[in-house]
């Protein structure tokens, strides 16, 4: 849902800077563009609603554009110091062994979850009130079709096809007239329909019904019944946006000044007057009605009228020059909409979820495992090339590492020389922490097995964002996003990364696949080592995301060395109204690891 809403506000955003951009070339290049071209720039609004459902990530654009993701991704965290606050802390020690604490604080958010709930239940409701004034819009149609009757004047039907030639329209065109409307319109995609007062041929001249025609039939070569259809769809979706409400008021009446355009093109000098004073005669017949939100017409108001009769008395035939500097302003304007609009998709939902293959894998049934959470467990068999997963999609989806992510940052640290295998340690400063084992100088191994947050923080700082962004491109690590502050990046903020991907990346590591140094990763896996026995060794990291002080996310990451054999696995649990820790998480996989003979 919040990647939903994520993707709506992104989407608007872009949508209401398109509507300023338009407007700005329309003011600020008026003599530049034909009139045709004035309506047509507008249809740019409508690449926003198809972007979001295009595979933008498979084409790698995520990772182009990361470092836009950095300046605009939000995160509720706060500073180090106000995320220790009293009530906040999370300790689950639940494990057999003393060789790891699952220690965590807690991070504020500011922007309660009901809030993201609350505008998606608005923007729901919002749609489908539009939704009912749509179909209640093609009710009203449906009656005026069954209202029409066949016009019997030959000469009228006669003079359609006169007129359909001149237009190049090859199409079926039904011509009827109705009593239930003032002023001719036309509608329909696959089945077209013209609809004429009854009282068109007592009060109007055959040439001026010919005007009429021409009209309507322009709207349908035009395409401008599909235009219409497409303006709605977007006023569903965007409903809230009133830019995007006077955008489409704009678009009715460059919609009527392209057609009218395109009519006396059609028409000798000597018609221009005639297709005019046709026109006036249709002044105040607009009938507001709810059908016309699909139909076009030849009528319209007092202003809009004033407004064509102006362009009529100024039109010239669009020159060469004209035209090509229209299709260079819409050329350029079309690259800038090709630039922006795939970037709100991106920016919401590319890092979001990893794609796995799933080739060499079999998914299994473990719901007795996870009652009271929704999760996910992978566990790979490095000899045999076998996954297991539980829970296809949450094993793809991407959410914080949490504490998971300081296997990493001592990796990162040694590999920078910040701390060595034989010098790890790091001075305590003598602040007191939320956890008394915190309260004391570590080395690598004791920090990793504690959890010390300083610890890591402290490498971190050492290490630096750049070299550390240089590291989380290197390892590929979820999704790189370290837009959150370099003190909380890691919990539950920017940085993001799968289950799947934690388990190929742990076995990537276990193998040294990045060239790193052997003794650094060696050291490494000492730190995560868990339980020694006779044949089997565990090494494993916990992590727990906790927001304002509730436990939401439970990882437990790590592989088990059993003779020969190597197994790496990663389960993750979230929150269903049952706490969710880094400590469950590892009694979860434990059992499971149990089960399956593996540990």
């Amino acid at each position: 849902m919040d990647i939903v809403v994520q993707q709506l506000l992104l989407n608007t955003i872009a949508l209401s800077l398109l509507v300023f951009i338009i407007l700005l070339l329309k003011k600020a290049l008026t003599n530049h563009m034909s009139v045709k071209t004035h309506y047509k720039i507008w249809f740019f609004l409508f690449v926003p609603l198809f972007v979001s459902i295009f595979p933008w990530n498979y084409l790698g654009l995520g990772e182009g554009i990361q470092y836009i993701k950095n300046l605009l991704t939000y995160t509720g965290n706060t500073s180090p110091q106000s995320a220790y606050k009293s009530g906040g802390l999370t300790e689950s020690n639940n494990t057999n062994t003393d060789l790891i604490r699952d220690f965590s604080v807690s991070v504020h958010n500011s922007t309660p979850e009901y809030v993201s709930q609350l505008v998606f239940a608005v923007w729901i409701i919002g749609m489908v009130l539009c939704l009912v004034i749509l179909i209640y819009s093609n009710y009203q149609l449906n009656k005026l079709k069954k209202s029409a009757v066949t016009i019997k004047n030959n000469k009228i039907n006669v003079l359609l096809e006169e007129c359909k030639e001149v237009v190049g329209m090859k199409r079926n065109i039904i011509l009827k007239e109705t009593p239930l409307i003032t002023t001719p319109i036309t509608f329909g995609i696959f089945k077209p329909y013209i609809l004429v007062p009854s009282n068109i041929q007592a009060v109007f001249t055959l040439k001026e019904i010919k005007y009429v025609l021409l009209h309507e039939l322009t709207h349908h070569k035009n395409k401008d019944m599909l235009v219409n259809y497409v303006m709605w769809i977007l006023q569903i979706v965007y409903w809230f946006n009133p830019l995007l409400w006077y955008s489409l008021k704009r678009i009715r009446i460059d919609r009527e000044l392209a057609c009218d355009d395109s009519v006396l093109n059609l028409l000798d000098e000597s018609g221009y007057i005639e297709y005019g004073h046709t026109i006036i005669r249709f002044a105040h017949k607009k009938q507001e009605k709810p059908f016309e939100l699909f139909a076009s017409g030849i009528g319209g108001t007092k202003q809009q009228i004033k407004q064509r009769i102006q362009s009529i008395a100024n039109f010239s035939k669009a020159s060469s020059l004209l035209k090509w500097k229209s299709k260079i302003i819409c050329m350029l304007l079309g690259i800038l909409v090709l630039v922006i609009t795939p970037l709100t998709t991106v920016i919401a939902a590319s890092n979001a979820v990893f794609h796995f293959d799933g080739k060499n894998t079999t998914y299994e049934d473990l719901d007795t495992y996870f009652k009271g959470y929704k999760g996910s467990f992978i566990l790979y068999d490095a000899a045999n090339n076998h996954f297991q997963i539980y829970n296809r999609k949450l094993s793809e989806q991407r959410v914080s590492p949490d504490s998971t992510y300081k296997i990493y940052s001592g990796l990162f640290a040694l590999e920078s020389n910040i701390v060595s295998i034989n010098n790890s340690e790091q001075k305590w400063n003598g602040k007191s922490n939320p956890f008394k084992e915190w309260d004391k100088d570590h080395n690598l191994t004791s920090a990793m097995r504690n959890s010390v947050n300083w610890y890591f923080q402290n490498l971190d700082q050492e290490v630096g964002d750049k070299h550390l962004q240089a590291y989380f491109n290197k390892v590929n690590y979820g999704n790189k996003d370290m837009s959150g502050g370099l003190d909380t990046y890691w919990m539950e903020s920017s940085l993001k990364i799968s289950p799947i991907e934690q388990v190929i990346l742990l076995h990537e590591l276990s193998e040294n696949k990045f060239g790193f140094k052997t003794e650094n990763v060696e050291a490494i896996k000492e730190a995560m080592l868990i339980d020694d026995q006779k044949d089997k060794r565990l090494y494993g990291k916990t992590g727990t995301g906790t927001i304002n002080g509730k436990n939401i996310n439970g990882w437990f990451v790590g592989f088990v060395k059993k003779g020969e054999h190597s197994y790496y696995f990663a389960i993750n649990i979230q929150n269903q109204g049952t706490e969710a820790s880094g400590s469950k998480a590892m009694e979860i996989a434990k059992q499971i690891l149990k089960d399956k003979n593996i540990y």
